[in-house]
């Protein structure tokens, strides 16, 4: 049974993050970076995953640092303790079609949410990934 299903009323875009299991676009944030494309590139991303609560895509858009990290200001039934105040990307934000919906990682061209995955993914892509160590 979706969550959905299970609301008795219409959803509006003025109830909708109440119903959010977790409110999931107040638990990250992103950062478009420059997309990599050699192997020092990949490197430096790798570095980044290796740090916690970071992960990494590419979508439509380009690519993305995701910093997983609870928005300090949402309250325990998902909504914004600052709404009145909310800084401006979260007022340019639409829930009109958003994660409660449907999941953004279906967008995703790559998803790298570990230091593994991503290791994974440039050992198949560069051939000398090992020899990218200076001596």
């Amino acid at each position: 049974m979706s969550v959905k299903q299970s609301i008795p009323f219409e959803l509006t875009p003025e109830n909708k993050c109440s119903f959010c299991p977790g409110t999931k676009c107040c638990n990250y944030i992103t950062q478009q970076i420059d997309a990599p494309r050699s192997i020092d590139d990949f490197d430096h991303l790798l570095w980044q995953l290796a740090h916690a609560n970071i992960q990494a895509y590419k979508d439509e858009d380009g690519w993305f640092l995701v910093v997983m990290t609870r928005c300090n200001y949402l309250q325990k039934e998902g909504n914004c303790g600052i709404y009145e105040t909310r800084p401006q990307v979260c007022r340019d934000y639409s829930n009109d079609y958003c994660e409660f919906d449907a999941p953004a990682e279906e967008g995703f061209e790559f998803y790298f949410q570990t230091y593994t995955e991503l290791d994974n993914y440039c050992r198949k892509r560069f051939k000398n990934w090992d020899k990218r160590f200076k001596t």
